[in-house]
């Protein structure tokens, strides 16, 4: 990292589940070609959907903990028992290699350690929806939960909210082509930004 000769910037989008920060990450790297997606590695099961290298990097349980054990991540946690998360020093490496910044969607501990490691170079952008009950409907609507899972999101998803306070900038995610045209602004003004210590 510190031998690279292009000193990229971090732009991380965290949020509870359901909120729409991956839909506003979506939008932001398909306008802007100066961003690159930072793939998160995890040891969950891969859905019929995705596809490794793009999505996630599906890692099985023992190689991420041998990982983790040989320094290979910037951050890491484990969501639920054996089930893993985390973002390699080699996908920071690689988009930053490309001459782009990096564009995080992760959660909001993993978005914490980040910030706390990586302080003014990065811009973390909590998107919240404008209530609790908003974004519970959401995820009732999605019909993608068992009551018992949707009922473990839920509880998580409160206690995310506590984490607010911990970012640069609160996004309320209520019209969506409003908070594509805020994340927008963050991006071109931050992208110009010199942190201070450059």
């Amino acid at each position: 990292m510190e031998g690279a000769s292009f000193q990229g910037k971090l732009f991380i989008f965290t949020a509870p589940s359901g909120a729409g920060k991956t839909t506003i990450v979506k939008h932001i790297l398909k306008k802007y070609d100066h961003l690159g997606f930072s793939v998160s590695a995890t040891t969950r099961d891969k859905r019929a959907h995705e596809t490794h290298g793009q999505d996630y990097y599906f890692i099985p349980v023992d190689d991420f903990k041998k990982k983790i054990a040989d320094g290979a991540f910037i951050e890491w946690e484990e969501v639920y028992s054996d089930q893993f998360y985390g973002t390699l020093q080699s996908e920071v490496d690689r988009i930053w290699g490309q001459g782009k910044h990096l564009v995080f969607d992760i959660d909001v501990r993993g978005a914490k350690n980040i910030k706390s490691t990586y302080g003014d170079r990065c811009m973390a952008v909590f998107v919240r929806p404008p209530s609790v009950h908003t974004l519970i409907e959401r995820l009732k609507n999605r019909n993608t939960e068992t009551p018992e899972s949707l009922g473990k999101r839920i509880s998580k998803v409160k206690k995310e909210m506590e984490y607010e306070n911990c970012f640069d900038f609160t996004l309320v995610n209520d019209i969506l082509e409003i908070s594509f045209l805020e994340a927008e602004h963050i991006v071109e003004t931050f992208s110009q930004r010199t942190p201070a210590y450059d």
